[in-house]
């Protein structure tokens, strides 16, 4: 079997840029570069070390519908003090569809809503 290494996560908005503000701003992403493709803007970004890019969608594009549905149905990203990450980003204006709880024993998460219908699992692993 060959072998698999990750390589990047590609997010597609009418606006890239604003898009990218949020995780710069929300999630301490940084932005890489930019780049001109067949359908306009790319932002390239780093994000926890996952390399990213946001594309530009053509107006009109379908958006994504309201999970569950079939296919990616989020980004998971650790933090390690859940409560005071979400505090942060709650005083810059991010809005959560999940508030922090504990589904089970040794984790707590919480969902915040990015751009574009794209949904952001925080979650904090309690020490082994």
């Amino acid at each position: 079997m060959a072998g698999f290494t990750f390589d990047h996560l590609h997010l597609r908005s009418p606006d890239p840029e604003a898009a990218a503000r949020f995780y710069v701003d929300m999630l301490g992403a940084e932005i890489t570069g930019h780049a001109t493709t067949p359908a306009g803007l790319r932002v390239l970004m780093s994000l926890g070390g996952i390399t990213m890019f946001i594309e530009q969608v053509p107006a009109g594009t379908a958006v994504a519908p309201p999970a569950p549905y079939i296919g990616n149905e989020h980004i998971g990203l650790k933090v390690e003090n859940i409560h005071a990450a979400v505090a942060a980003m709650k005083a810059k204006g991010a809005h959560f569809s999940m508030e922090p709880n504990s589904p089970r024993p040794g984790i707590t998460i919480a969902f915040v809503d990015a751009p574009d219908g794209v949904r952001v699992e925080l979650l904090e692993r309690a020490a082994a």
